[in-house]
């Protein structure tokens, strides 16, 4: 008989020390909730692009910022970026998901093409929102059924019923209930240290100050060239406050190495390493990132969501995955490439 595995709960601490004359993005989403529980969601986006040199001191890339103020039901009230593009302001009314990324494709081609700060933050609303009510569940012992009071309960899925959407969600899997609902009560999450390196504070742009119930997405990716490639290192945290205080939960977290060819960029190799994922079916998705390598970095945001849909996939690391198609812009400001 196969023994039964645990979810993944090992967090790995830190974000690792810049390296010598490379790239860092790092981005988050900070999610509270000013009028409580069911009501609007407001979200904080913040985005950096660095260059390390190789004496270890920064130039500042891009940097960007939006606040957006959505329905429990992820549909935009209003939004604004930082530094402006009128633009943006064609998402509001959009519901997350497929419609604001179409949306937001059409609104802001020259952000896509350019693989600005803005794109990630703004295309990371979709999945961001998705997970932010999760941290309710730090501080109410039934945030579900509060949902469901509060006529906010998951759309995700078909209404709610999340059979088949993705590998942890598989037919049959322990994390489904018998309506096809993610079960709360065998949900597994960590407690995790700051992403930021108490040595090196520079390595992230400044976190926004979460008190009360507040929710994170958090990502970072290094780029440099060794070994006549292209190099990346990446990381993605969905965490929450807690109300003990001294510590954030994290639901969701990857860490990836992959590299590309840096004449062709096409993705040549990729490794997943599932940190923390709240069933023990979510792992089930990582070796299937292999299937993308062949694929041009640019690519990637459309041909993820295409070859790793359904069971094939997991949501969060199809994020993870899509983010890689901004490489090629960002690895022109390396310096010696």
């Amino acid at each position: 008989m196969n023994a039964v595995l645990a979810a993944p709960a090992n967090p790995s601490g830190h974000v690792p020390n810049r390296r010598p004359d490379s790239i860092r993005r790092t981005s988050t989403i900070s999610t509270h909730w000013p009028d409580g529980f069911g009501e609007p969601m407001v979200m904080r986006g913040q985005a950096r692009d660095i260059f390390t040199d190789e004496k270890g001191a920064i130039d500042l890339i891009a940097e960007d910022e939006f606040r957006i103020r959505a329905t429990a039901r992820r549909e935009i009230l209003a939004i604004e970026v930082f530094p402006d593009r009128p633009e943006a302001q064609k998402l509001v009314g959009c519901r997350a998901g497929g419609q604001s990324r179409s949306v937001l494709a059409e609104a802001l081609p020259d952000e896509k093409a350019a693989g600005t700060p803005l794109y990630l933050l703004l295309d990371d609303f979709a999945g961001a929102s998705l997970v932010a009510g999760w941290a309710w569940s730090r501080w109410v012992d039934d945030w579900r059924a509060m949902a469901r009071t509060k006529g906010t309960a998951s759309t995700a899925g078909k209404n709610g019923n999340m059979a088949g959407i993705c590998a942890g969600f598989r037919p049959g899997s322990t994390a489904l209930d018998d309506q096809g609902s993610a079960r709360q009560d065998v949900q597994s999450f960590a407690k995790v240290p700051s992403l930021v390196d108490p040595e090196d504070p520079e390595g992230w742009h400044a976190l926004s100050e979460q008190e009360g119930v507040g929710k994170r997405r958090a990502r970072w990716i290094d780029i440099w060239r060794e070994d006549g490639l292209i190099q990346m290192d990446i990381g993605f945290q969905d965490s929450g406050t807690t109300p003990e205080g001294d510590h954030r939960a994290a639901i969701h977290e990857y860490r990836v190495r992959a590299t590309a060819d840096p004449d062709t960029l096409v993705l040549s190799s990729v490794d997943v390493d599932p940190r923390v994922l709240p069933f023990r079916e979510c792992p089930a998705a990582s070796p299937n990132a292999a299937i993308m390598v062949g694929t041009p970095l640019r690519e990637l945001r459309e041909a993820v969501l295409l070859e790793l849909k359904g069971t094939a996939g997991c949501t969060h690391l199809n994020d993870v995955l899509r983010s890689m198609a901004e490489v090629p812009q960002l690895a022109a400001h390396l310096r010696n490439g």
